[in-house]
């Protein structure tokens, strides 16, 4: 999955992509490299990130979804909390809603993704992104994480969401210390009891930066590469990256070498 931040703040490419004409270039790079979703978003969650009004979010992301659904075999998915813009998206061409507060974030959202019948991504966030890394708190990480997965995943099943459309994220990074997110990481199998697939987004996260003592996020890569790696060895099976050549190389050698190694 390629990051495609239609924004002015996000952590790592934050105006980068703002102008119509980078964003769409950008995404069709990122399909050529290996990309089998495109994520668009037009509203940046890192951490103290101020909201954002649907109507500014739907001029960033949907004049850039209608062009990338001109040309087939360039699914996108709409990175949105809000029921209008995932509405607005689908009917451009979006195939895949990915929100980042599991349907909490807007009564009307459940509605839209059972009517479209589509693949949704519900991810764990502790609080909001204005708050969330302010002191955040769990008795076992994995087993709060499960338990509010297995709440929203009932919640959205009760609403007309089909099981079968749904995946889910731990959510690196959203109301996690250094410690629980490399806890997530060490025991992500442990959500493979859910039976539902696994996204994981590490990419050049701050955790990143905390374990080799940098500053930014350009050197991140290398480390994006090695938690991208041992999560696939424990589930994962879609990933959320800025860098799509380099991450999609190494888990394609990856996958070939486990199933070597299985005799096949």
């Amino acid at each position: 999955m390629g990051i495609l931040n239609v924004t002015p703040d996000s952590f790592h490419d934050g105006g980068r992509y703002l102008n119509y004409v980078l964003a769409v270039t950008r995404a069709r790079e990122m399909a050529a490299a290996g990309a089998g979703i495109i994520d668009v978003g037009g509203e940046s969650t890192r951490p103290g990130a101020q909201p954002v009004a649907a109507e500014e979010e739907l001029k960033r992301v949907i004049p850039v979804i209608e062009a990338l659904a001109a040309h087939p075999g360039i699914p996108v998915s709409i990175d949105t909390s809000k029921a209008a813009v995932a509405r607005a998206a689908l009917k451009a061409g979006a195939s895949m809603i990915n929100d980042v507060t599991a349907l909490r974030g807007d009564s009307g959202m459940a509605a839209v993704a059972a009517e479209a019948s589509c693949p949704i991504c519900l991810m764990h966030m502790l609080g909001e992104p204005r708050t969330m890394q302010d002191d955040p708190q769990y008795g076992d990480v994995i087993a709060d994480i499960t338990a509010f997965f297995l709440e929203r995943i009932d919640f959205a099943v009760s609403q007309g969401i089909k099981r079968e459309n749904i995946i889910i994220d731990p959510g690196i990074g959203f109301g996690k210390t250094l410690v629980h997110n490399l806890e997530i990481l060490r025991r992500l199998d442990d959500f493979g009891s859910i039976g539902l697939p696994l996204l994981i987004g590490v990419s050049r996260k701050r955790f990143i930066g905390m374990i080799m003592g940098d500053e930014g996020t350009s050197e991140r890569l290398p480390g994006t590469i090695a938690a991208n790696l041992m999560a696939f060895e424990k589930g994962a099976r879609i990933f959320r990256v800025h860098d799509v050549a380099e991450n999609h190389q190494a888990l394609m050698v990856v996958e070939a070498l486990s199933v070597s190694g299985r005799g096949q």
